[in-house]
């Protein structure tokens, strides 16, 4: 058997694979199903102990190419699935070529569009699905990457304390430049608005979505947002002397959206000298500033909205725990008495057959809003631990599997979903 495998340290060998059969024709005991959106290539999935990754197969060139910039978008900070290493040169028994593999590693809590629709009805899901794909499409245009594919199958989404963080998957068709003209990312942007648009069709048809809905609506929001944001982190400000406010007003508003400025350049504007235009180079950096405080913290690595409301519960316990103890307390030592004292007793109330329908930094997350929750309704505060025991018992308990989500349970949701689903969204079609 011949092949050449390249791939990172800290994963399996992957020797004991037939990788002298084509992909479709594997029968190995290491396989698993799990759901897949549409691809244009066959791809398998394989367990090694408790991590499983995902297997492309696709010809060497776009095979070399994903590997190459699935690496460079995340070095560079993007959210994307965590690329592994490529097997090519492989050959049949016969000596014949076959094709090259691409494999990555199953981004856990991810969860697939069609589930997501499935699961929520399509007002409360809209939001924070169209937040993510603009976010995301941003991200990597900042990185002159041209992603030519960018479509909800080619994407996946994570919970983020009550929103979602979207993924890129499949790069094969992207380009890579040191920056992206506006044609550019304008035709990137048309192209995502077709392929969203035709995935929710087909979400139509499946009976998923009411026919009600325009499933271009969607995309042509999309497109709103992404033009609002992109301007608010690249668009040069004109300012006068008694304006320099507006500096610290603007680079507030960058980094409450999750940016960083790279570099900040002031000039005189070259038609007014009474006038000061401010040029920015925004980057994006990873973790973001809540994630990397958080992490520094507390070593915990989470998403950049669950970092912001675990920090924000982190400085409500600090203000709580000084009062009580009648003096000031450095940083360090309320995040450690936080960690003992809260965050990791609550985690570990939830029972182990539970673990995988919320990560931990995201259970944290809806705990909280469950106690507010409970406190309102009681008039007084209805104690941090007792909310989460309730919130474990009358909600958690009733989630659906999310860690990883199997094909059968993906088809039992959408027999037993459609119909509750279907109401719902008739119901507020007059709203969309």
């Amino acid at each position: 058997m011949r092949f050449q495998l390249t791939a990172r340290t800290g994963h399996p060998d992957f020797l004991d694979l037939p990788w002298n059969e084509p992909l479709a024709e594997w029968t190995s005991p290491r396989l698993v199903e799990m759901p897949m959106g549409i691809h244009r290539h066959v791809v398998r999935t394989v367990r090694y102990d408790d991590r499983l990754y995902h297997l492309k197969e696709l010809p060497r060139r776009f095979a070399d190419r994903e590997w190459r910039f699935l690496r460079h978008l995340r070095a560079e900070g993007v959210p994307v699935v965590d690329v592994v290493g490529v097997v090519s040169r492989r050959e049949a028994l016969d000596g014949s070529p076959l094709e090259a593999v691409l494999i990555t590693e199953h981004l856990e809590f991810s969860v697939p569009y069609r589930l997501l629709f499935l699961r929520q009805e399509h007002q409360r899901i809209r939001e924070p699905m169209i937040d993510a794909l603009v976010h995301l499409l941003v991200r990597i245009h900042l990185q002159g990457f041209l992603w030519g594919d960018c479509s909800l199958s080619n994407t996946l989404f994570r919970r983020d304390a009550g929103r979602l963080s979207a993924y890129v998957v499949d790069t094969e068709t992207g380009e890579l430049y040191q920056d992206l003209s506006a044609g550019q990312r304008r035709m990137d942007v048309e192209l995502a608005i077709e392929k969203c648009g035709g995935e929710l069709m087909d979400l139509q048809a499946a009976g998923v979505l009411s026919t009600a809905i325009d499933p271009f609506d969607l995309g042509l929001e999309l497109e709103e947002r992404y033009h609002a944001l992109w301007a608010e982190l690249t668009r040069d400000e004109l300012f006068s002397d008694d304006e320099r406010y507006r500096i610290a007003d603007r680079l507030r508003r960058i980094n409450e959206l999750g940016y960083d400025v790279e570099e900040l350049e002031l000039v005189q504007d070259h038609h007014r000298s009474d006038l000061t235009r401010m040029v920015l180079k925004t980057s994006v950096l990873e973790p973001g500033r809540y994630r990397r405080l958080l992490r520094q913290l507390t070593g915990l690595d989470v998403q950049e909205h669950q970092a912001r409301r675990l920090l924000n519960d982190m400085h409500n316990f600090g203000a709580w725990l000084q009062a009580e103890e009648g003096h000031s307390l450095p940083e360090s030592l309320i995040a450690h008495r936080w960690m003992q004292q809260s965050f990791e007793p609550i985690v570990a109330l939830v029972p182990e057959d539970l673990h995988g329908k919320r990560e931990p930094a995201e259970l944290f997350h809806e705990v909280i809003d469950h106690w507010h929750h409970l406190s309102e309704l009681k008039g007084a505060d209805a104690g941090l631990f007792d909310a989460a025991r309730s919130y474990v018992e009358t909600v958690l308990r009733f989630e659906p599997e999310e860690r990883r989500v199997s094909p059968a349970e993906a088809d039992d949701e959408l027999v037993d979903l459609v119909p509750d689903a279907l109401v719902a969204f008739d119901e507020e079609a007059d709203e969309v």
